[in-house]
């Protein structure tokens, strides 16, 4: 039986496990003319650096680890280098988490978190799906309303 997840609307980005984000920017600027000065964010503390594009109307992030236990390191290991997760753009995650649960899927804590479950992040509520499918993480995010998003930037100081 085919069930689909009425609350899922769209691809939110794409994040691709990378050991040199440096070197595979470079690749993406000449293969697919992704603009080479596209900067390399740090995160200390998730302990990732990561290019952030969009090509054909999805955003792409190509996610290195800074520590050799680090989350997209680990994965490499793993796996090798490649799309580590999907991350879909849902409307409601309270209910698309309910419909994942309801067919067998179970959470995932966050690393960088430590959180099970819908939590805030600073573009929008995400959960993980503890179950991979077809090899890759499932990432769900119910992306701020701009009120939501100055609500969010207030209680940071952002």
């Amino acid at each position: 039986m085919v069930s689909t997840n009425p609350n899922v609307i769209g691809i939110k980005h794409m994040a691709f496990a990378v050991s040199d984000a440096d070197a595979a920017l470079a690749s993406y600027a000449r293969y697919l003319g992704v603009p080479a000065n596209t900067a390399i964010l740090e995160y200390p503390k998730s302990r990732n650096r990561v290019a952030l594009f969009e090509l054909g109307g999805i955003e792409y992030q190509l996610c290195q680890s800074m520590d050799d236990d680090g989350r997209f390191a680990s994965w490499i290991g793993a796996h090798g280098e490649g799309l580590h997760h999907i991350c879909y753009a849902v409307s409601d995650i309270d209910h698309a988490l309910a419909h994942a649960q309801e067919h067998g899927a179970s959470l995932r804590e966050c690393k960088a978190c430590g959180v099970t479950g819908s939590h805030p992040h600073p573009e929008g509520f995400v959960a993980f799906l503890d179950d991979e499918t077809g090899g890759i993480e499932v990432e769900f995010m119910q992306v701020y309303t701009p009120e939501e998003l100055k609500e969010y930037q207030a209680v940071k100081g952002i």
